[in-house]
């Protein structure tokens, strides 16, 4: 039997707790859970959709399995954040519909660069990443200095 078909939609509020239950199972297992990633657990329509990005949902079978949202930075670039999906749905290529509908939705809004940041140990990550064009534009603790987060280390780009 072929495996349930992926549907990524965009922000709803009834969606809110799942963005922070998936965000909170990879952060907590390695990291710690930091004053923007609170900030935006409690309010991502206002973090991310206001402004002008976007939160977007992986659901198979209707059940929420992956998440990850769009900073608009600029005119050009938005930054990938909160890129999460559930340990059991691992391998089932939600990461991948979650990133072709984060980058559809930059391009469609005019953007020219996407940006993100990471940490160096999370390999998974980093494969989907370069799967997808990003370059790694600097490496080093400066990433966490800048961004306030303690676990970023690597910072990525690709051209729109």
């Amino acid at each position: 039997m072929a495996p349930s078909p992926v549907e990524v939609v965009p922000y709803r509020p009834e969606y809110r707790a799942h963005f922070e239950r998936l965000n909170r199972q990879w952060i907590e297992k390695d990291f710690r859970i930091e004053g923007s990633d609170a900030a935006s657990f409690a309010d991502p329509h206002g973090v991310f959709v206001a402004p002008g990005g976007e939160v977007f949902f992986a659901l198979v079978d209707g059940q929420v399995l992956g998440t990850c949202a769009l900073k608009r930075e600029d005119a050009e670039t938005f930054e990938l954040c909160k890129m999460a999906v559930a340990p059991e749905a691992r391998g089932r290529d939600l990461g991948d519909a979650l990133m072709r509908a984060a980058l559809a939705t930059a391009r469609e809004r005019g953007a020219k660069r996407m940006v993100l940041v990471t940490n160096s140990a999370l390999g998974p990550a980093l494969g989907l990443y370069r799967k997808h064009g990003f370059v790694t534009t600097r490496e080093g603790p400066e990433i966490a200095r800048e961004t306030g987060y303690s676990r970023a280390d690597v910072e990525m780009a690709v051209t729109l």
